[in-house]
């Protein structure tokens, strides 16, 4: 459900100017034609008119989806939980600076440092201290990691957190945190979370498809992809949970969303929208707003947030000084080769690069033989790489072996799950690598003799 996208180096040149619809498709079509991955990108640009385009990396899926597709969020569905709390701000119902056991059940067992509590501005800064994860996640598909989790086991996992410095002193991206503040709004309000999103965001702003587990007649979903191309299962949320990474929507519904942000749509809940983008200050130093990260473009800020799920993943950018927006929604899961970041700061300013496809290429035979060896992650799993023909094979202790493939990039892949193996130039001469999976970085450690 993670990440964000990281900060981006300043680049000179003016902004991106208003595009049609088939400037935009080129540009879609540059990044994504051909990639290994076989995603296909909705994609559009807010401005003074708004650009729309619908691009497979296959020609032959052209029709996967269209303006009818709902996609899954992911994280990008904290901003609109972001949006409800700032309408509860806005009605004297909440503060930033009140605590989190406020919003929580009479009782509920709530962690302090040296006395200092979790307040509402902690979490939606992701300064808590709270971990990732809940303690107790029942994970027992972990093709849909939050289905069985519950409001009830979701506290009794805030019970055994342990903070380890004071709440706003350090960035820790919490997805428990957003759990936690997702089912208290719900609470406050008095309905659930779904009803709540509907009445206060999706109806005023004509967000028609969006929805979380009621799924409305006029869409139909979209499939998602792992990076190898294979159909995955879709992700379900209790619905209080759901303001962590529960919402599917449209791209339309993003753009009436996005046009709010920017001041371009009004409606009784654009005031909250408009809110969320405002800076909030904590000893962490890290610049964000209500669930929106800070990011530096061509010496001004944009507001961003990338989601992913198992199978999809999205990021909305908004350049509230040039009045400019950017939706880009997959139907791929992406965040492990880099996410969407690169696509959409291009299309907020044409200085930055697009990116490339990422096309399947030879690997060369003494790269290959350089890798080859033993390796501990970080965390102790071991694994073998070794040659298979023309071919790099890793195997996991006590598990089967898997073929790699090679990319333009310069990544092996694994041809039958998601992952991303990453070769590294040590500085005593060999190579290492970064193991990527599931949005985890992990370093491995070479344990053989080279």
């Amino acid at each position: 459900m993670k990440r964000m996208l990281a900060a981006v180096a300043t680049l000179c040149a003016g902004a991106a100017q208003a595009m049609t619809d088939a400037e935009l498709k080129s540009v879609v079509e540059r990044r994504l034609s051909g990639d290994r991955t076989g995603a296909c990108f909705a994609v559009a640009v807010i401005d003074d008119e708004i650009a729309r385009t619908y691009v497979c990396a296959n020609a032959k899926d052209a029709g996967r989806i269209d303006s009818k597709t709902a996609f899954e969020l992911g994280s990008v569905t904290k901003t609109l939980t972001a949006t409800l709390f700032a309408d509860l701000m806005a009605q004297g119902k909440v503060s930033l600076e009140a605590p989190l056991a406020s919003l929580l059940p009479k009782g509920t067992k709530v962690p302090t440092f040296q006395g200092k509590p979790i307040l509402l501005k902690h979490i939606v800064t992701h300064t808590s201290g709270l971990p990732s994860l809940p303690s107790r996640l029942p994970l027992k598909d972990p093709a849909n990691p939050y289905a069985d989790l519950d409001e009830k086991t979701l506290l009794e996992s805030l019970a055994d957190v342990k903070l380890e410095q004071a709440p706003g002193s350090r960035f820790e991206y919490s997805n428990f945190g957003m759990m936690l503040l997702s089912a208290g709004i719900a609470r406050r309000a008095g309905v659930d979370f779904e009803t709540l999103l509907d009445r206060r965001l999706f109806t005023p702003l004509g967000m028609e498809g969006a929805y979380v587990n009621e799924r409305p007649d006029t869409v139909r979903v979209a499939t998602g992809h792992l990076p190898n191309g294979q159909p995955t299962s879709a992700w379900t949320f209790a619905t209080n949970l759901a303001g962590v990474g529960g919402v599917h929507a449209t791209l339309d519904d993003m753009v009436r969303y996005v046009e709010a942000g920017l001041g371009r749509r009004k409606s009784s809940i654009t005031p909250a929208v408009q809110r969320t983008l405002r800076p909030i200050e904590t000893p962490s130093g890290q610049r964000m707003g209500m669930s929106w990260m800070l990011t530096p473009l061509v010496g001004r800020t944009v507001h961003v947030h990338e989601g992913g799920t198992g199978g999809f993943t999205s990021l909305v950018a908004l350049d509230v000084q040039q009045r400019r927006g950017v939706v880009v929604l997959s139907d791929t899961a992406l965040l492990s080769l880099n996410g969407l970041g690169s696509l959409g700061m291009h299309l907020l300013d044409a200085s930055v690069p697009p990116g490339e496809p990422r096309k399947v290429v030879a690997a060369d035979p003494a790269l290959m033989d350089a890798l080859v060896g033993h390796y501990e992650l970080t965390g102790g799993l071991k694994l073998r790489l070794g040659r298979k023909g023309n071919a790099l094979e890793i195997q996991a202790e006590g598990q089967p072996a898997f073929e790699l493939g090679y990319d333009s990039a310069g990544d092996f892949f694994p041809l039958a799950f998601d992952a991303v193996l990453r070769p590294k130039r040590l500085e005593g001469g060999g190579y290492g690598f970064t193991w990527i999976q599931l949005g985890a970085e992990s370093e491995a450690r070479r344990v053989d003799a080279q």
